[in-house]
């Protein structure tokens, strides 16, 4: 009996997009009927990139919003300070430095609904994609703002 872990002598299970799993009834391969994907590969590309640009979107917010609301419930926010301004824009640059880099394979590392808009306009980027993108940008910034609003009441 073949492990089912580990890729198949002939490699034609690989070649119709199945994973190397048999069929317990019929004793053989997994048959024809079940040869379609729920998704095409192009719609998972799609899928995936929305996915990370939600999390990256939230992950980069989130740390964002935590830090201006940490340096704003230290200093009261009526006295105008050089630090508390200098920590709120090195919060921001590294955590949208350290989300786009671990993003960036995923969806591009966007997070900016404005940034994907002139990518679309400039045509780095293709319009349903970018049309795509655009919610789970939107959606994130809601999510991480939601978070950060809960934890830092």
């Amino acid at each position: 009996m073949q492990n089912p872990l580990r890729r198949p002598q002939g490699d034609h299970a690989f070649r119709r997009g199945n994973p190397p799993f048999h069929d317990a009834e019929r004793g053989g391969p997994r048959g024809d009927d079940q040869d379609q994907d729920v998704m095409s590969k192009g719609m998972r590309g799609h899928f995936v990139a929305m996915s990370g640009e939600f999390v990256g979107t939230v992950m980069f917010l989130y740390f964002a919003f935590g830090a201006t609301q940490i340096a704003n419930n230290v200093i009261p926010p009526t006295e105008a300070s050089l630090d508390r301004l200098v920590y709120i824009s090195l919060a921001f640059g590294f955590s949208l430095a350290t989300t786009a880099w671990v993003f960036y394979r995923v969806s591009g590392g966007l997070f900016n609904p404005a940034v994907t808009l002139g990518l679309v306009l400039a045509g780095g980027l293709p319009p349903v994609r970018g049309a795509l993108l655009f919610i789970p940008q939107m959606l994130g910034g809601m999510v991480a703002a939601a978070l950060v609003s809960c934890m830092f009441p």
